[in-house]
């Protein structure tokens, strides 16, 4: 057989033959007898030395979760008795005391519906401004571009009283929507530039096929843009649910002439009252509204970090 003479299995044969690579059995017998590199001394202690620091560090960060959680399930006698985070006996009570006797269950529903309709507005309003701020080019986009970062340093508390009149005018205060229309209107400033710079970064070529075959605007932007930038969405879904879910001050000032519309933020404070305050029920009611932020950011938060990373890429 010549060199140039192809053989059914399309070449193969013949690049074995001529020692290209060793073929079959060969291969596996030559790949046992390779060991893997083993990794230096130094770089083993160097890794040591990092989990040794980096895991006190880490318990000390979730310590004071952990510490709640612990405090959740003691009696309210007992709740300051000491540091440790194993009581004696478990009072799980404390959380059907408070879903039922403090009614954390209907805040609870009530800061559902909050939270879902602000991060479905939410992703809707930026991810179409940050659609058009990325991919249109108009005089002065450098300009809005600033100010609009400079509007991240605006702390909430200057706007709480224009919102409060706005939504008075409107007659929406003591409703869930006046609540819900307040917690989406804000300035999103963070989610909207991640939008924009994810967008920006696309080729232009998808647009312009798109165009040649008679997409619109909005064709472009709902069926080819949104869709590739699902960790965006994902990363903008985290941190609208957490803001929407934590958020105190908003639904305190709105719910004040309603308290059947508080939010969990705001039904947790109340068990502080003036001569009493139940402290293990006020934890077992923190412990219920904590887990959906922690349980929603465990399984997006590998889109996190892509939707993060892909946005600041230029």
């Amino acid at each position: 057989m010549t060199l140039g003479t192809k053989t059914p299995s399309g070449g193969a044969s013949t690049r074995r033959r001529f020692g290209r690579w060793p073929a079959g059995p060969l291969s596996t017998k030559a790949h046992r007898g390779r060991r893997a590199p083993s990794r230096s001394p130094r770089g083993r202690w160097r890794r040591l030395l990092i989990y040794v620091i980096l895991t006190p560090l880490a318990f000390v960060w979730i310590y004071p979760f952990l510490w709640m959680m612990s405090a959740s399930v003691r009696p309210n006698g007992k709740v300051f008795a000491g540091l440790g985070l194993f009581p004696t006996k478990w009072f799980w009570n404390n959380y059907a005391e408070a879903w039922v006797d403090a009614e954390i269950g209907r805040y609870f529903i009530n800061t559902v519906i909050v939270s879902f309709s602000a991060v479905a507005i939410v992703v809707f309003t930026t991810a179409t401004m940050g659609y058009a701020l990325g991919r249109c080019n108009f005089p002065g986009r450098r300009i809005l571009v600033g100010l609009l970062a400079a509007l991240v340093f605006l702390p909430q508390g200057y706007t709480i009283i224009p919102i409060f009149d706005l939504i008075t005018r409107l007659h929406l205060d003591g409703t869930l929507f006046g609540i819900i229309l307040a917690e989406s209107g804000q300035a999103h400033i963070i989610q909207l530039l991640l939008y924009a710079g994810y967008f920006r970064q696309l080729p232009k070529e998808l647009e312009e096929s798109a165009t040649m075959d008679g997409a619109g605007f909005f064709t472009v932007f709902f069926r080819i843009f949104l869709p590739l930038a699902k960790p965006v969405t994902a990363t903008v879904i985290i941190l609208q649910f957490i803001a929407s879910w934590n958020d105190f001050l908003l639904p305190l000032v709105l719910t004040l002439s309603q308290p059947e519309l508080r939010t969990l933020a705001v039904a947790v404070y109340s068990f502080q009252g003036e001569n009493f305050t139940n402290y293990a029920q006020m934890n077992a009611a923190s412990t219920i509204s904590l887990l959906p932020v922690i349980i929603v950011f465990l399984l997006l938060q590998r889109y996190f970090v892509e939707g993060i990373a892909g946005a600041v890429k230029q």
